[in-house]
């Protein structure tokens, strides 16, 4: 004989946890359904239950670690490549590779930890990570705690507001079908501002392109165009390959560089993002410091490389760490 409060305490784990695992991994795995509502619900459905509150954070926790996993091999697996992937299906601005990049240059591995309530970022330092190498184990501790950290926000704020969010669920019941109708168009709205960001983050990018046939025909000619690598360090140990002749910026001090470039040359700039997203924002901050010649290449380093055009190596550490003195630079 099933006892009374066995099977509430087992009912209410299953209407509240298994949602709530569901939801946390879907999100992980990239589809771009709002998490923070769910774990609010969930952190006022549990409020009065310690027992359940625990259990839901501990299977967040979980779904969320498993759910980057799949990333993070990802990225072993196939390097930056997925990273365009995760971008287009995230709906995020593609200038969150490099700012995760950054990031993950001057934290190491608890960028897992800080960056996973930064929008933009915890969904890419999974794959990013996974590209760069960081070890197994150390992604594993340190995502959980990431993840940890994401479920306990939104669970807290849910405990903390639980008598207003259960006024408002009585409501929403009370409305019957029309609480469908009124969910189901706030999570239109929100994918559709998603969307709306990222459709102004591209267009703010848009920006005159050379493709890699006129690199390629600039040099031909004896045009000497400039190159500029703006990927960041940990990228370019990680692809030591660069365009010959091709010179390592500091994104931290593009005043700098702007100073040591000639304005009567031709300047190219290349990244390794979607939609060439760090070099279109270079060149647009060099454009601001008086040069107008100043192009983001399509396709960045890969798409050069794919066209069989020639390719040069950096030659060691202290190559990925210059900036570019003018007298390297002007010549």
């Amino acid at each position: 004989m099933h006892h009374p409060a066995l099977t509430m305490f087992t009912s209410s784990f299953l209407a509240t946890h298994v949602p709530l695992a569901a939801a946390v991994l879907i999100r992980r795995l990239g589809v771009p359904i709002p998490l923070s509502p769910v774990l609010v619900w969930a952190g006022a459905m549990t409020a009065h239950e310690p027992v359940l509150a625990v259990s839901a954070w501990i299977m967040c926790t979980v779904a969320g670690t498993v759910g980057d996993l799949t990333w993070y091999w990802a990225g072993r697996r196939y390097g930056y490549r997925i990273l365009k992937l995760v971008c287009r299906i995230t709906i995020s601005p593609d200038a969150c590779v490099q700012r995760t990049e950054t990031i993950f240059e001057r934290r190491g591995a608890a960028l897992l930890i800080s960056g996973s309530l930064v929008p933009g970022v915890g969904g890419v330092a999974p794959p990013l990570t996974g590209a760069l190498g960081l070890p197994l184990a150390t992604f594993v501790i340190y995502d959980a705690a990431g993840s940890a950290l994401r479920a306990a926000v939104g669970l807290a704020a849910g405990l903390a507001f639980h008598e207003q969010i259960a006024s408002l669920l009585t409501s929403l019941a009370l409305l019957g079908q029309k609480a469908a109708v009124v969910v189901g168009v706030l999570v239109a709205v929100y994918v559709a501002y998603r969307w709306l960001r990222r459709w102004l983050f591209l267009r703010s990018l848009d920006i005159a392109r050379v493709s890699v046939q006129e690199l390629d025909a600039m040099i031909r000619r004896g045009d000497r165009p400039i190159v500029l690598d703006v990927r960041t360090k940990a990228l370019r140990e990680l692809d030591a390959r660069r365009i010959p002749g091709a010179h390592p910026v500091d994104l931290d001090d593009i005043g700098r560089t702007a100073a040591a470039l000639p304005s009567d040359r031709e300047v190219v700039v290349y990244c390794a993002c979607p939609h060439e997203a760090t070099a279109a924002k270079v060149a647009m901050q060099l454009r601001s410091h008086g040069l107008r010649r100043v192009r983001p290449l399509v396709g960045g380093m890969d798409a050069w490389a794919m066209a069989g055009h020639p390719v040069e190596r950096y030659s060691g550490k202290t190559d990925f760490e210059e900036s570019t003195p003018v007298d390297r630079v002007v010549v």
